[in-house]
């Protein structure tokens, strides 16, 4: 039975039997300058002959700022005064550090698309290699999730009618090896939808499932998935009309108590927190569609998804029932799809409110906020990454260690998206 791959966990679990951080391993010099001059790849759209600082090294400060726990654009340069000394080893600086106005006015010039581009395909390719050093194979399916987040600092009410709504963006996330792959913002004339079927369109999503929620629900966005050779996994509300009602009526409780014996019934429980969770999956045949069958591609199944919890503390106890629609034929791998497109809002959403303080900026530039946003994005991948050689201390804890040593922990990160180190220190351990 295919299970869905989860890269990291393998990732960490390898990365610690090699033995890293250890002395007499350390970047080679080729890994630091690619990764320093991966920047040198997105266009200046600024005027030729009135550019005081070459976009890359503002891009490259920018980055080793947010790295280093930086979150806005005075940060930004107040980092780039505090590590002149040290930046001056990597980059020429001919006019010194730019100020905060330049950080946000070349953010906001950018081409969002192309430094998304860049980062993220500098991102897969480590990946591929780092993979291929630790010898793991890319087994079972890829998890793609898809859903929208909402900047909550960016809005503006004025005290007339004029109103300035919070900046959106809609992720496409690959939660088996944590990386996002697509942020589009949403203006206000449209909505998630048919941005999410674009970006869909563009992706091959063979050996993959694709989970979103009941907005995205929908008869093209499933079409396309299909035509893209891959599965999905979908939330119904009432927005599918009777679609909910049919899956409703697959799941009766004598229908549940009789799926109960049948490979149709997988359940996980966990206690954390003074709360028990108890997780009930069953999966039902699409037979009984109100609407006609081909209007929703390879549709086999609906599945209920139950969740008791009981508060060992108060002694409350609450049930959750929601109802989905796949393409999926097994019930395991139904549930490890629905529990893992909760890896969008904890591993990406959160920490880009938590760690990286998203909702603390103010800044109404969506060209601006999104690169900004793509940096952040990147960085928190780099630190998924160093987890391993850095005591997995949390994200957080992870960017104030780079704002104290940032010389020191920039050559751990390094090192793990360096595959001659990773082998040389493999290599060593067998010695």
């Amino acid at each position: 039975m295919a299970k869905i791959n989860a890269f990291i966990a393998e990732y960490k679990d390898a990365l610690v039997k090699t033995g890293l951080p250890s002395d007499g391993v350390v970047p080679t010099k080729k890994v630091l300058q690619r990764f320093l001059r991966l920047f040198r790849n997105v266009d200046d759209s600024r005027l030729i002959g009135m550019v005081d600082y070459p976009l890359e090294e503002i891009i490259l400060i920018a980055f080793l700022a947010v790295l280093g726990n930086a979150s806005t654009w005075i940060e930004m340069a107040d980092f780039g005064k505090s590590k002149k000394k040290w930046l001056k080893k990597i980059m020429k600086l001919e006019n010194g550090i730019p100020s905060h106005d330049t950080f946000r006015r070349v953010f906001s010039l950018m081409d969002t698309v192309q430094l998304q581009e860049v980062t993220v395909a500098f991102l897969l390719e480590n990946l591929a290699a780092i993979k291929k050093s630790l010898k793991i194979k890319d087994d079972g399916f890829r998890q793609i999730c898809v859903d929208g987040k909402e900047q909550r600092g960016t809005g503006r009410k004025y005290k007339y009618d004029k109103k300035i709504r919070n900046l959106q963006t809609l992720h496409v996330y690959d939660a088996s090896n944590e990386i996002c792959l697509y942020s589009k913002a949403i203006s206000e004339k449209t909505n998630e939808i048919p941005v999410a079927q674009k970006i869909l369109e563009s992706m091959n999503l063979k050996k993959c499932i694709v989970t979103f929620d009941a907005l995205h629900t929908q008869k093209l966005t499933i079409a396309i998935i299909a035509n893209q050779k891959g599965e999905y996994i979908g939330g119904l509300k009432g927005n599918q009309g009777s679609l909910q009602k049919d899956a409703e009526k697959s799941f009766t409780p004598e229908k549940l108590i009789a799926i109960k014996k049948t490979d149709n019934y997988y359940t996980t429980s966990e206690k954390a927190h003074g709360k028990l969770e108890v997780r009930r999956y069953y999966l039902a045949k699409a037979n009984h569609v109100s609407n006609s069958d081909d209007e929703w591609t390879n549709l086999r199944n609906f599945i209920c998804y139950e969740k008791y919890t009981y508060d060992v503390i108060s002694g409350e106890e609450s049930t959750e029932m929601r109802y989905y629609i796949t393409s999926l034929r097994d019930v395991k791998t139904s549930a490890e799809a629905i529990r893992g497109h909760w890896g969008i809002e904890n591993k990406l959403h959160w920490h880009l409110d938590y760690s990286f303080k998203e909702d603390d900026n103010t800044n109404i530039d969506v060209n601006a906020f999104n690169n900004l946003s793509l940096i952040s994005k990147m960085v928190l991948s780099l630190c998924k990454l160093a987890q391993p050689v850095m005591n997995n201390k949390s994200i957080r804890l992870i960017r104030k260690n780079f704002s104290w040593e940032f010389e020191d922990r920039l050559a751990e990160l390094l090192i793990c998206f360096d595959a001659d180190a990773i082998l040389k220190a493999l290599e060593s351990n067998k010695k």
